[in-house]
């Protein structure tokens, strides 16, 4: 590893080939000063991200590449989406989309090593496969970030260029849930018990559910993501002491970056692990939480495309559906409202108008109700889903289009 500084870096990326792919740390850790610098100094280039926020180089030259699209890259005309599970994303890295150059986001050093802090994800995989075809890993190392332990740790001869820069993390204002996240959430924690295991989200919905689990002991995390919610419940007593609380990256207030900092119960791991569908299963209870756009008659949700144009993306939530329902005590719910105010139309409907993100959830949880679907016939699912998550507006529709659909009786 050597130390340089920002000046330096326009010599050190001149031996880059022409339009190199460069994997950026994503989500809210983006090096911002470091990328901005990179991005002076390199006509053209491949920008790869998950989940970018807004802010990043938006030029001629510059072509946005990502498997899950961010409100940094939703609708730009120079994206190119790749679509995959978050768990298979490290194989893309060896395949399709190998990387040239890998620009992290790490705490300040520590003993030989650097922390990746609240963004590991997919980038232990990246700086791999970047090392092994002899590209660069080049580390904004920021006294900002915290400190994180697992596969958060890089080690000094994993880095090629160090460079100390200091610049505030993003964080989340704390808020209060709406009145129909807090339904939502109300009745998917009446069905989570002692010692279940907890995959939730940033958002109302999550947020909403954490709330409502206060009085729950022996809990477990294992999740892609967490926030500010399980603050409250540590301090309350309700995780299990001896489990490690596991996540792949975080987002959230300053005071949570602060509880992650050289903190051991924390375990930040690579996006293999923390996805993979067989370690998920191994967890007891295993309860995932995960939103859609649309769900229709067939138990089918759409969570990653509008009028046919990417949204999103596939996310992890089809990694921790599968972990979920295959654990022993299992269950994996898709949450939304049951109306679209500002359309002003049902998110359940007949057949959903986007391509099917995942299917054979648990249940599909409204405001209105909890809908059973895993178990059921297909009829039962049809009529679950009309008569407890569908908006009343909607139902008589709903009934129409089952009958036609071949949805009202079993034979």
């Amino acid at each position: 590893m050597k130390r340089v500084t920002l000046e330096q870096l326009p010599s050190i990326v001149s031996s880059l080939p022409a339009r190199p792919r460069v994997v950026v740390s994503g989500n809210f850790a983006t090096p911002r000063t470091l990328l901005a610098a990179f991005d002076a100094a390199v006509p053209e280039y491949i920008l790869h991200t998950l989940n970018a926020q807004p802010g990043l180089p938006d030029r001629e030259g510059v072509v946005y590449e990502t498997a899950f699209v961010g409100p940094g890259m939703r609708g730009a005309e120079r994206l190119s989406y790749v679509p995959s599970r978050l768990s298979l994303l490290p194989v893309l890295y060896r395949s399709a989309t190998p990387p040239d150059v890998v620009l992290l986001h790490a705490s300040a050093p520590r003993h030989d090593t650097v922390s990746l802090g609240i963004e590991v994800n997919v980038l232990p995989a990246a700086i791999e496969a970047v090392r092994e075809r002899g590209g660069l890993v080049i580390v904004a190392s920021n006294p900002q970030m915290p400190y994180t332990y697992g596969d958060a740790q890089i080690y000094e001869h994993e880095i090629d260029y160090l460079i100390d820069i200091e610049e505030p993390l993003s964080t989340a204002a704390a808020s209060t849930p709406d009145a129909i996240s807090q339904q939502i959430g109300a009745r998917i924690a009446e069905h989570i018990e002692d010692g279940s295991t907890l995959q939730l989200g940033i958002g109302s919905v999550p947020d909403a559910v954490l709330a409502a689990l206060r009085e729950r002991r022996g809990m477990r995390i294992w999740t892609e993501m967490f926030s500010d919610g399980i603050l409250t419940l540590d301090q309350e007593g309700c995780f299990d002491p001896e489990i490690p609380l596991t996540s792949s990256f975080l987002f959230g207030s300053r005071d949570l970056y602060d509880f992650v900092n050289l903190n051991k119960r924390v375990h930040m791991l690579r996006t293999e692990r923390t996805n993979d569908p067989a370690q998920i299963a191994r967890q007891p209870k295993m309860t995932s939480v995960n939103a859609a756009l649309q769900v229709d008659l067939y138990g089918q949700a759409n969570a990653s495309r509008i009028k046919g144009r990417i949204y999103s993306g596939f996310g992890g939530s089809t990694d921790f559906i599968v972990g979920a329902l295959h654990s022993r005590g299992g269950s994996a719910y898709m949450a939304l409202p049951s109306w679209h105010p500002r359309a002003g139309v049902s998110t359940i409907v007949p057949l959903i108008t986007g391509p099917v993100t995942s299917f054979q959830h648990s249940a599909i949880v409204t405001e209105q109700g909890l809908a059973r679907v895993f178990g059921n016939t297909q009829r039962e699912q049809a009529s679950q889903l009309i008569e407890k998550a569908a908006h009343p507006d909607a139902r008589a529709e709903l009934w129409e289009a089952a009958g036609e659909m071949g949805l009202v009786r079993d034979y």
